[in-house]
């Protein structure tokens, strides 16, 4: 099983992802999908643990040659999901936990149709986005965060073409109805889903 959790920028997505992986109950269950991406590292991440970090140049070579399953253009960097790892990862077994984009989120949907779940986090409000935004990178220049507030309105409105969507209030509640999502899609049988 896929879950794909979305939302904009600011919203939890991430931290939500990362405690949901943490979880005791869940924790040998799930496995985090690396996306690949042409930003720079920001203070705290790893390289193959946090993202695949690639030049521009590497990044278009992987999507000539196929190996990309879904990829974004985001404030000017690229963000992709490898293809090989992911397809091997189920076949392990495993249930994928992926960040992604609406566009992303729809076409791995489309993909694997009953083998995934999408998820939407809904910020409480746009000034608790635009607060989460500043305190996460004190030094991004204001123009940085209007442009994701402003691309964060037009996400909002996609709430209704995911499976589920989670109001981020209170990250401990969050954490609780994403787990339970993930408990209740494992237990369905596929053809219920």
């Amino acid at each position: 099983m896929i879950f794909v959790i979305s939302g904009p920028s600011g919203s939890g997505k991430t931290s939500l992802r990362d405690k949901l992986l943490e979880d005791q109950d869940l924790k040998s269950q799930l496995v985090k999908s690396i996306s690949l991406t042409t930003r720079a590292m920001r203070p705290g991440e790893n390289n193959k643990k946090d993202y695949f970090f690639v030049t521009e140049a590497e990044f278009k070579r992987k999507l000539k040659a196929e190996k990309i399953l879904e990829w974004t253009k985001y404030l000017g960097y690229y963000y992709a999901t490898p293809k090989d790892s992911l397809d091997k990862q189920l076949r392990r077994g495993a249930h994928i936990v992926l960040c992604l984009d609406l566009k992303g989120a729809l076409r791995v949907k489309r993909l694997y149709h009953k083998h995934a779940a999408t998820i939407f986090i809904l910020p409480p409000s746009l000034k608790a986005l635009r607060d989460r935004i500043q305190g996460r990178c004190p030094k991004t220049e204001k123009t940085e965060i209007d442009k994701r507030i402003k691309l964060a309105r037009k996400e909002l409105q996609a709430c209704g073409d995911y499976d589920y969507c989670i109001e981020n209030i209170n990250m401990q509640q969050a954490v609780k109805e994403l787990k339970q999502i993930v408990l209740q899609e494992i237990d369905k049988p596929i053809l219920a889903r």
